[in-house]
């Protein structure tokens, strides 16, 4: 499959780096169940446990913290379901989770289906025009009855609009009432400084084609000494709440995505936020009305993020008439069978339905150039043309 000409959708996914596929082709030719006792076994084991310390050293998380998982996904369900089951066991009293409006689906979906099948009380906080945690009201909410709340889980970094949440404030207010905190860090790590056991966060997901490992496997790092019941039941792999063959392979490429990711994340972020600024700005000078979505370029938003309004356009229109330029992003709107939806991310943040179609997302990676920003300020002009003119109609 051919490279296309500009790719900025690395927040979907990015790119394997080099260190990832060499990593992951070294152990694809081995053989060794994991969880065997003999000498190929034990081989597939130490790969495992190597790269388990590996992850562990470079997020601050002890190697006991680390499950491997499929991905984020399953991190976050295991995570959402896993702490809930086993906080309710302990105390039929802990029936409410609390969350942020602007949760990725992998959080959302879990939540109203705990809702819906098994007496969950899912209460989504409001966020502010800039996407960020109303902390007042997450204080208020906890107050009002700490001892009905299982957890509480708060993204870290918004995967749509890329505003970072107060996670530092997020734990301080959980922990007065010993409330224990899950974060979705799937946009964070790699872009921004993470550290588990820094932060405070008692549950941590990520995954592993968003900091140039492979599709297919993440990793739900939480605390040893606290309790998750398990979705999947089997052979008792990691610790018993993550049963099924390890993926050696996949995993050896994921820790060393990780460490490549994580080591060069500052001069990584500095790099691709000179380059979103520059896409902004011009973007801007072609199409003045055009705006940014999230919190202003700086410390509190993703550096490769560049979520941008252009009013009186669908960002569906938008998002393929630069695909036939060759240039790739995506919208900020979900898609259900086919039929547009707003954002839930920029309704929360208190956009009408209108504005939360209008936008697109472009996200920056470590493959992006300026010759890849000079593209779609050179197309920019005549797709919103178009895509303005064809709603007129």
């Amino acid at each position: 499959m051919n490279q296309p000409l500009v790719y900025l959708d690395h927040a979907a996914t990015t790119p394997m780096l080099p260190v990832a596929v060499e990593a992951m082709t070294r152990q694809l030719t081995g053989v060794g169940n994991a969880s065997s006792l003999h000498a190929s076994g034990r081989g597939a084991r130490r790969v495992v446990e190597e790269s388990r310390e590996t992850i562990a050293r470079v997020i601050g998380a002890r190697p006991g913290d680390v499950v491997f998982t499929s991905g984020g996904t399953e991190s976050d369900n295991l995570a959402l379901k896993g702490i809930f089951w086993a906080r309710r066991a302990e105390d039929p009293r802990r029936t409410r989770i609390l969350a942020t409006a602007v949760e990725h689906h992998a959080v959302l979906d879990p939540l109203h289906w705990l809702a819906e099948s098994d007496g969950a009380e899912v209460e989504l906080l409001p966020v502010s025009s800039e996407g960020v945690l109303d902390l007042d009201a997450l204080r208020d909410s906890i107050a009002r009855d700490p001892a009905s709340v299982a957890l509480v889980s708060v993204m870290w970094a918004n995967n749509e609009v890329g505003s970072l949440q107060p996670i530092a404030d997020v734990v301080a207010i959980a922990a007065e009432h010993q409330v224990p905190v899950h974060t979705d860090a799937v946009q964070a790590l790699g872009q921004v400084p993470v550290d588990f056991a820094a932060s405070g966060v008692d549950a941590l997901t990520f995954t592993g084609h968003k900091v140039g490992g492979p599709y297919g496997v993440g990793a739900l790092v939480v605390r040893r000494d606290l309790a998750v019941s398990a979705l999947v039941h089997g052979g008792g792999q990691e610790r018993d709440i993550r049963s099924g063959t390890l993926d050696v392979p996949a995993i050896a490429s994921l820790a060393a995505a990780v460490e490549e990711s994580v080591k060069h994340q500052h001069e990584h972020a500095v790099r691709v936020a000179a380059l979103r600024d520059d896409l902004v700005r011009r973007v801007i000078e072609v199409v003045p009305d055009a705006h940014l979505h999230g919190a202003p370029a700086g410390p509190l938003r993703l550096p490769g993020n560049a979520h941008i309004g252009f009013p009186g356009c669908e960002g569906d229109s938008l998002l393929m008439l630069l695909d036939a330029r060759g240039i790739e992003c995506s919208t900020g709107s979900a898609c259900s069978a086919g039929v547009p939806q707003p954002s839930h991310v920029l309704l929360a943040m208190g956009c009408d339905p209108d504005q939360a179609r209008h936008s697109l997302r472009f996200s920056l990676g470590h493959t992006t150039t300026p010759a890849d920003i000079d593209a779609v300020v050179e197309a920019i002009g005549p797709v919103v043309e178009r895509a303005r003119a064809a709603r007129a109609r």
